[in-house]
């Protein structure tokens, strides 16, 4: 079982933001941002490669709820997914980061090709 479906299960305690029947949103331990929240599913899946429309759709509603919640609808906020290894994605359980609190930086430069952001 993933650290996520223990957080889910109530095994793991979470800094739980705001909760639904299929959906959880809880500050991330290694904030990037002075908002940091992870989204994720209930049931579990490992990627957005694999995830449904259905639940695709309930989690677009549910994540505009937590920005409502945290205040960060009208101001503005990231929206982030990694997928798989070569995407960055440490967490066999699709989840979405939700960042903002303030201005965030985007370094658009591209000085060397062969570096990847």
């Amino acid at each position: 079982m993933c650290i996520f479906c223990k957080i889910v299960n109530k095994e793991i305690q979470g800094n739980i933001v705001h909760e639904s029947e299929h959906f959880l949103a809880f500050n991330d331990l290694y904030p990037k941002a002075p908002i940091h929240i992870l989204i994720i599913p209930k049931q579990h899946v490992d990627c957005f490669q694999e995830v449904g429309a259905e639940t695709m759709s309930g989690m677009t509603t549910f994540i505009q709820e937590v920005a409502s919640k945290v205040g960060i609808d009208n101001t503005g906020y990231r929206l982030v997914t990694n997928n798989g290894e070569d995407g960055g994605q440490e967490v066999r359980h699709l989840h979405f980061h939700l960042l903002g609190g303030g201005k965030l930086i985007w370094d658009h430069s591209h000085e060397d090709a062969h570096n990847f952001i």
